[in-house]
């Protein structure tokens, strides 16, 4: 899993992202998968963030010298970019991943033939059940256009073969 800090264009609003991977990214930016949670806007790039290194196993802290007067003892801790999770967050994560996995384990994968599934459905030239996959940005809105309903899912979804 890898943490993004994301920012759109229109207001300015900074958010997290979280994906399989760099590639996972660019293809949701491609098919216009990614939207400001605070506007909607769907002109998104990735912010400007620091790079998230741990110190080298080998390195030592830094301890201060002795001088002698021990009315103020410092404890000397690592340097880190880390941020503490609340642990509410993690909660309401978990909670997230627990539902989005009930609503797939009753959901066919149906790959990049979303929009022609959820076609036949809608019109009734297949059985009505629901349904999860890829689709374009301009397949989406063809979708919505047509009254078809289709909502992103919450969280990234590996498809059932590249999962290990």
């Amino acid at each position: 899993m890898i943490i993004f800090d994301l920012i759109c264009a229109e207001g300015q609003h900074r958010f997290e992202g979280w994906f399989g991977s760099s590639q996972d990214y660019a293809e949701q930016l491609d098919r216009g998968l990614l939207d400001c949670p605070v506007c909607g806007s769907k002109n998104i790039a990735k912010a400007a963030m620091a790079p998230n290194v741990g110190r080298k196993g080998n390195q030592k802290l830094a301890t201060p010298k002795p001088t002698g007067d021990t009315s103020e003892i410092q404890t000397v801790k690592p340097v880190t970019n880390e941020m503490a999770v609340p642990a509410d967050y993690k909660e309401m994560i978990g909670k997230l991943v627990e539902a989005q996995e009930k609503m797939l384990a009753s959901s066919e994968w149906v790959g990049d033939k979303f929009a022609d599934r959820a076609r036949d459905i809608h019109y009734g030239d297949a059985d009505r059940k629901s349904i999860h996959g890829t689709a374009s940005q301009q397949e989406v809105a063809d979708l919505v256009e047509e009254g078809i309903p289709a909502l992103p899912l919450p969280l990234p979804v590996l498809p059932p073969k590249a999962k290990n």
